[in-house]
């Protein structure tokens, strides 16, 4: 298990596998970081499935509103929905979308980030300065290498619990 330095900016995604470690950056992404520790304390992101999977690309998960198993669950609108709270402005940085780091998922308005992110399986530089990085996995890549292919995949894998590591 990874060193976690700052309890209160780490994210624990337990999976069908096992246990992701992900820090968050919240001097590169404030907005983003909040959010996701917001919807990860109300229990939002428990159940949701991986909507989005494309191997050699991402991961995509985070669609509290339509790809909750625990709650309205509809797999043919995965993807499309947000949470209750407002879209996040767009927090660009200058840190590239390498193997392992978060980055918010949005439409084509950069402004539109809500709850939805993805997990990069390899270094994807084309997304950089176009999509907001907010973290990145300490441990536990191979848990995320894992993940059922497919948009979606017939029967998709979901993050089981997400918590924050002060909480848990």
């Amino acid at each position: 298990m990874a060193d976690i330095k700052d309890p209160e900016n780490t994210i624990l995604i337990e999976l069908k596998d096992g246990t992701v470690i992900i820090e968050l950056l919240p001097d590169v992404a404030p907005k983003h970081v909040e959010r996701m520790k917001l919807l990860a304390r109300a229990g939002a992101y428990d159940g949701v499935v991986f909507h989005r999977v494309i191997d050699g690309f991402m991961a995509q998960t985070g669609d509290v509103e339509n790809g909750n198993t625990n709650k309205d669950f509809n797999l043919r609108r995965a993807g499309t929905g947000g949470s209750e709270h407002p879209d996040l402005p767009a927090e660009f940085s200058s840190l590239p979308h390498d193997r392992g780091t978060i980055g918010a998922a949005r439409s084509q308005n950069p402004n539109s980030a809500n709850s939805q992110f993805f997990i990069n399986f390899s270094d994807n530089h084309f997304l950089n300065r176009q999509y907001t990085v907010y973290g990145r996995v300490l441990d536990g890549m191979k848990f995320v290498d894992a993940i059922k292919r497919g948009e979606p995949a017939a029967d998709p894998d979901m993050m089981i619990s997400v918590k924050v590591a002060a909480d848990a």
